[in-house]
């Protein structure tokens, strides 16, 4: 079990700064007026320099990407509730989310930026979840009639 986390959490590394890298490029075009912003200007000032931000948050993507890569083994616990299984994944990933957010400055820091930050991540959060259960849903029922139709 120990070791499938930490394989996880490898292959989630390198996904999480390839997905923060994304982002950076989506908001560098939506706001960077033909520059590319590879930091929160408020991060670059609390790090006194741009390389420096740069560094932190390309070492605590990827961190943060293993630890949804790690998290991931949840959904394999055949034993636990979906709903603990949802939970469990969810206080995992909310948590590391909202605290690399707020060190990195990708939120504001006051009650109403982690209110307005939190009320993103949980419908993002949960439009992810439904998709995945309905579809999953799906793939049972057509499981569930593929095994009628042979007996």
């Amino acid at each position: 079990m120990k070791k499938k986390i930490f394989v996880r959490a490898l292959l989630g590394a390198p996904i999480g700064l390839a997905i923060c890298t994304v982002v950076t490029i989506i908001f560098s075009l939506i706001y960077g007026n033909g520059e590319y912003l590879a930091a929160s200007h408020d991060l670059i000032a609390a790090c006194s320099s741009e390389i420096q931000a740069v560094i932190l948050q390309t070492v605590f993507s990827m961190i943060y990407g293993a630890v949804w890569g790690g998290a991931s083994i949840i959904w394999e616990a055949e034993s636990w509730s979906l709903l603990k299984m949802t939970l469990t994944h969810l206080a995992i990933c909310s948590i590391s989310t909202f605290l690399i957010a707020y060190f990195l400055q990708w939120m504001a820091h006051s009650l109403l930026g982690a209110f307005c930050f939190f009320g993103m991540f949980f419908v993002i959060y949960t439009i992810v979840w439904l998709s995945k259960y309905c579809a999953i849903k799906r793939q049972i029922e057509q499981m569930n009639s593929k095994l009628k139709e042979k007996n």
